[in-house]
């Protein structure tokens, strides 16, 4: 008896009904066929994207070498905290006024110079004594500092935000502004600053003929006089304004002379640090003693000439400059 195939079954109905061979082997290619038909559709599909911290919502960092060696800080850090006036000068300069900083003495704060700038900033120490506890109260997500006065201190920063050590204060400070800059993202900003530095001090040389001239900054100290040198911020400025220090056996920075040996600070324009430069009695006796030596001589404000170092600071004290050479 002849059979008729059904034609509305399919074929793999077919073949179960009909287990012939070649039927079978019909099947098994036309169901590997679609398998890998399937496969190869898969695998030019758009792939899902793996999740990853360099997404919109993640912190993007960037790497600062150092005095203790590489540290990733934010990009755009919000929250700083700064251990030295220089560090503090140089952010407020850069728009980006600290939460914390140390200061030199908590009872005055921070410099006058510095204006409304600093309003809102919580002091926390001293530089030399900076207070980690009031410092991690803060939550900044960076901290700046200094190897030769912080490093006991380093680790436990460390554990607060990311931190970063210029070598010593007693570095070139522009080289201190530019690791600054670079920390708070605006490297450019702070070349920038220290360009507009520059331009000042050519202005007062060229203004006022100083070339040849020597001047010398004093610092009275207790029983002591300090005398600062080519590298300091106030001894650079001076030389960038066109001046030469007189030549000493520098001790880093400055140098410590006896009142008795006051003469060995005489230069063509010299200048005395005091907390009140409009009192003449804060004059050193020592130096109103040998009035003979000391030809041009002139009182300045401590809080600017001595901590206000900086791009901010130096613009100050090249302003104090430019009107005492004016009187001349």
């Amino acid at each position: 008896m002849m059979t008729h195939t059904d034609l509305s079954r399919t074929p793999v109905e077919e073949a179960v009904q009909s287990p012939d061979p070649a039927r079978l082997r019909l099947i098994s290619v036309t169901v590997a066929v679609a398998a890998l038909s399937l496969v190869t559709a898969c695998s030019a599909s758009p792939e899902e994207p793996a999740s990853s911290e360099e997404g919109p919502g993640a912190a993007q960092t960037r790497t600062i070498d150092h005095a203790r060696g590489e540290t990733p800080v934010p990009d755009d850090p919000e929250r700083i905290v700064v251990l030295e006036p220089v560090q503090l000068d140089t952010a407020v300069a850069l728009g980006r006024a600290p939460v914390g900083a140390a200061v030199l003495d908590e009872s005055t704060g921070a410099p006058e110079y510095l204006g409304d700038d600093v309003a809102d900033l919580t002091t926390v120490g001293t530089v030399p004594e900076p207070d980690v506890e009031r410092i991690a109260a803060l939550e900044p997500d960076v901290i700046l500092g200094t190897e030769s006065r912080h490093s006991a201190i380093y680790d436990r920063l460390s554990d607060i935000a990311p931190t970063i050590f210029m070598e010593t204060q007693a570095d070139p400070w522009e080289e201190n502004v530019k690791l600054i800059a670079e920390t708070l993202g605006d490297a450019q900003g702070g070349r920038d600053l220290l360009a507009d530095y520059r331009d000042r001090c050519e202005e007062i040389a060229d203004e006022h003929d100083t070339a040849g001239e020597t001047a010398q900054l004093i610092r009275p100290r207790d029983a002591r006089l300090t005398l600062y040198g080519p590298i300091s911020f106030a001894g650079s400025t001076l030389e960038c304004a066109g001046f030469t220090i007189p030549d000493h056996d520098w001790e880093d920075i400055s140098l410590d002379i006896s009142p008795e040996n006051v003469r060995s600070g005489t230069a063509d324009l010299v200048l005395v640090t005091s907390i009140d430069a409009e009192d003449p009695t804060t004059m050193p006796e020592a130096v109103t003693q040998n009035s003979d030596a000391f030809e041009d001589v002139h009182l300045v404000d401590q809080s600017f000439w001595i901590t206000g170092v900086g791009p901010l600071g130096g613009q100050v004290v090249l302003d104090d400059l430019d009107a005492i050479l004016s009187e001349r």
